[in-house]
């Protein structure tokens, strides 16, 4: 098979792989339907995360089961699938307690920008559609495994509830999914943070009810001022950056809540700060499991669509091209069809 390959800093290759095969009796081996690039790839393509040696990149992913391993019994050849970033057989004590990302089996999805994928854990990760979508879903259903889940995540783990003032910071994907999430969840005014025209109109039109462009201090100060000086309810921070988490944090009134998914880099707390602000703090890797159920629903119900943050579509053969748009921020995600 065909998938992509990271080299080093800016060098992602469409490159000839060996087919994925049943390594475990738990395992399923899928044939890829749509596949994307995530922001989080961009960490190591932007040489912020070691690469080492060349791998195979990519963990969000839909498709039909071509193969699965002798004890997986709830799936047969044929189905339409969609999986979590991160594996899970959905049975041990942290899967019934809704971490099913912390499985105590958990494997992180890396090899799903290809043209066939290994899932292992794959009775507790994949769901199965009743029937084959039309492909008009499969954006969002995609946008479900990663983005759409990540983004829930932000707002549930934010304690967004009906009728509280919801701030997003980030607009990337994850952000922009989290600002449908909080809409979903009944915030009544939902601000994201966005200096992007094209960012800001999606914002809009997944819910957004203001527009902030200041960062840091300034953009601090304005969420103060759009909210009677004390901060939001609920904060979902969707970027990772150190500044990024002061702007969350210091944007939550007190006894408020933040939700933190973007992956930390070079990001350190004050422990006095955070002791005397009383904000609430949870995040970590999104229990996408979890969601997957409820928010495959509401795609094929058409109630929500994230498939909308996918802006530029490519052939799985010019995923280089696709990393490289994302990078300048030419595109705010990338689809790939094999």
């Amino acid at each position: 098979m065909r998938g992509a390959v990271i080299h080093a800093p800016g060098d992602v290759r469409f490159e000839t792989l060996d087919d994925p095969k049943i390594l475990h009796p738990t395992d399923a081996v899928i044939r890829t339907a749509v596949t994307c690039v995530c922001g989080s790839d961009l960490w190591p393509y932007r040489g912020a995360e070691p690469i080492g040696d060349p791998h195979p990149m990519g963990h969000e992913y839909v498709g039909f089961v071509e193969e699965v391993g002798s004890e997986v019994t709830v799936l047969r050849p044929g189905q339409f699938v969609v999986g979590s970033f991160a594996t899970s057989d959905n049975t041990c004590p942290n899967c019934v307690n809704g971490f099913q990302s912390n499985c105590l089996h958990r494997e992180f999805m890396s090899t799903c920008q290809a043209e066939y994928v290994r899932i292992p854990n794959a009775a507790g990760t994949l769901v199965a559609l009743d029937e084959v979508p039309g492909e008009e879903f499969w954006p969002g259903l995609l946008a479900n495994s990663d983005v759409m889940g990540t983004g829930w995540w932000a707002a549930d783990a934010a304690h967004v509830r009906p009728g509280s003032t919801a701030v997003v910071v980030g607009d990337g994907a994850v952000g922009l999914c989290a600002v449908i999430a909080a809409k979903e969840l009944g915030a009544e005014r939902i601000i994201a943070m966005s200096r992007h025209a094209s960012r800001q109109n999606l914002a809009r039109a997944f819910g957004a009810t203001d527009i902030v462009t200041e960062r840091g201090e300034d953009g601090i100060a304005r969420i103060k001022e759009l909210t009677g000086g004390i901060g939001a309810d609920s904060v979902l921070e969707c970027v990772g950056t150190a500044q990024s988490m002061q702007q969350a944090l210091h944007s939550a009134r007190p006894g408020g809540n933040v939700g933190f998914v973007g992956v930390p880099h070079e990001v350190a707390l004050d422990g006095q700060e955070l002791f005397f602000s009383h904000v609430g703090l949870r995040g970590g890797p999104a229990p996408v499991r979890r969601y997957l159920p409820d928010l495959i629903e509401r795609v094929l119900s058409r109630r929500i669509d994230p498939g909308k943050v996918f802006d530029l579509t490519l052939p799985l053969d010019q995923v280089a091209e696709g990393y490289k748009a994302m990078d300048e921020r030419r595109a705010i995600k990338t689809l790939l069809t094999p």
